[in-house]
């Protein structure tokens, strides 16, 4: 996992070529730096300095970032009257009664996780400062996560997403299992293809697992605490190598952990390292199969029939807003079979890393994409006109 985690830091800050800001709670995610949009929000234009011509090729060649909805390539399409009127209306009375009620939970779960954090110690592992509060036990442990659970949905109801459908599908690879016992079959980390920050949301109603997130995120105003309380673990990205060295062994020792004891904190791992528009599956970073323990494939999608809740290609401030708007948000959850690696899988991360990443496209009806971070960082910098579409 060193190499993976290296590879999306140490590489120096490059021009902000991103136009959306890093999921608090997700390092895994796009990691471009957020930059600022003060356009109107219902200004239809085209993206600086591109011809319609010129969009298209760049749609067809990064094809697994481009927004496919009514509002068009980075928010800004050109909308009809009745959907403006229909914004206008939805920001003056259902934003308004969103942004107060999720508060109000994200407070109220705060306070729950300080008063069952109140005078203990947060757990310490390695030598680059990571704490937790994932490993108390009894009945604090037992309130954080039941609360967390509740609460995560309860604020998945707040944005729009009154019902998730769920489908569990039964092991089609017709493998021998062993007579092992169940720690063989209990995952060390849940795999999920990347779309939206609120995947984050519904992995924690569902099993409350820790995630990979910026040290930054530790000290956030409410956001750290519960952070902690998830288990989380902190990348610096600006870290020395040796730094990354240990958080990589810190993720592999939790997921090897979560593999052995039924009792440790899951780890929710997006081995894509970015966000995509939901209908593809980008290659698999190979870190969080270099444990060798079985993992849960998970697959999110998100129809949709105005506004996409896809994160990709459009600026965190205008996708949260035209979330809030939407009456109704859909989410439909694909559970796979537990995956147990072979003897050949566990010898080779990548092999394992591929073969789960081809299970999931073919159960999920995802298209498989060849293109990464990089290519997205060209993309966004040409919506923007930072560099030429050629």
């Amino acid at each position: 996992m060193e190499s993976e985690l290296q590879d999306l830091s140490s590489k120096p800050p490059t021009p902000p070529l991103e136009t959306e800001p890093q999921p608090p709670s997700s390092a895994a995610a796009d990691d471009a730096a957020s930059a600022k949009d003060d356009r109107p929000l219902l200004k239809p234009d085209e993206p600086a300095g591109i011809t319609p011509s010129e969009l298209r090729e760049l749609e067809k060649k990064f094809a697994a970032y481009v927004r496919k909805d009514a509002y068009g390539s980075m928010g800004r399409g050109e909308l009809p009257l009745r959907e403006k009127v229909l914004l206008g209306i939805a920001m003056l009375t259902l934003v308004p009664m969103r942004v107060v009620l999720a508060l109000t939970v994200l407070v109220v779960y705060y306070l729950i996780c300080r008063v069952c954090t109140a005078l203990k110690a947060p757990n310490r592992e390695g030598e680059d400062e990571q704490e937790d509060y994932a490993h108390m036990g009894g009945w604090r442990r037992a309130v954080i996560v039941m609360s967390g659970r509740f609460l995560s949905r309860v604020l998945l109801f707040v944005l729009g997403f009154y019902w998730i459908r769920e489908t569990h599908r039964s092991d089609s690879r017709g493998e021998e299992k062993s007579s092992g016992t169940e720690e063989n079959e209990r995952p060390g980390a849940i795999i999920s293809n990347h779309v939206s920050y609120i995947d984050i949301l519904y992995h924690m109603s569902s099993s409350f697992p820790s995630f990979v997130a910026k040290r930054s995120v530790a000290k956030l105003p409410l956001v750290g605490l519960i952070s902690k309380c998830l288990g989380c673990v902190y990348v610096q990205r600006e870290s020395k190598s040796s730094d990354f060295k240990g958080v990589s062994g810190v993720v592999t020792e939790r997921v090897q952990e979560a593999h052995q004891n039924k009792d440790a904190p899951m780890m929710m791992l997006f081995p894509e390292g970015t966000t995509t528009n939901g209908d593809y599956l980008l290659p698999f970073k190979t870190g969080a199969f270099l444990s060798k323990a079985p993992v849960l494939p998970v697959i999110l999608r998100y129809p949709y029939k105005r506004f996409s809740p896809a994160w990709d290609s459009i600026s965190g401030v205008r996708h949260v807003i035209f979330l809030l708007c939407q009456f109704i948000n859909y989410i439909e959850v694909t559970r796979l079979p537990v995956y147990s690696p072979s003897q050949q899988e566990k010898d080779d991360a990548k092999l394992y890393a591929n073969n789960v990443r081809r299970l999931m496209a073919s159960e999920g009806s995802l298209i498989l994409s060849d293109i990464g971070l990089a290519e997205k960082r060209i993309y966004h910098a040409a919506l923007n006109g930072l560099i030429s579409p050629c």
